[in-house]
């Protein structure tokens, strides 16, 4: 059950390649733009969006680093499998989050 994987793997690339970009040209605006981000009113809008898609870029890459996890889950046989109690992962919630660790029952380890 490798369909997910794929599709999730895809899915979290194409996001840290557009947000990549996107952060690329948000510097790119910044370093064009007035020096002076205090007395700038567009300043504190570029912060914002530079702070912005770092948080969703680094999110992204957590979920490739997750993704891969489950990979090596299934390669050991254990994916599906719920880190917390032992019983297995209803498929339904595989399909919604191919790396997930744990049932719906338990809850997630912490971060």
């Amino acid at each position: 059950m490798t369909g997910p994987l794929d599709e999730a793997e895809t899915d979290a690339r194409a996001r840290v390649a557009a947000l990549s970009a996107q952060l690329a040209g948000i510097v790119e605006t910044a370093s064009a733009s007035s020096g002076d981000d205090e007395h700038d009113p567009e300043g504190q809008t570029i912060a914002y969006e530079r702070a912005q898609a770092a948080a969703l870029l680094a999110g992204a890459r957590r979920d490739l680093e997750e993704l891969a996890s489950a990979r090596a889950r299934v390669a050991a046989g254990t994916y599906g499998v719920c880190e917390r109690c032992g019983r297995p992962i209803a498929p339904e919630r595989l399909e919604a989050r191919p790396a997930a660790r744990t049932c719906v029952s338990c809850p997630p380890p912490r971060a």
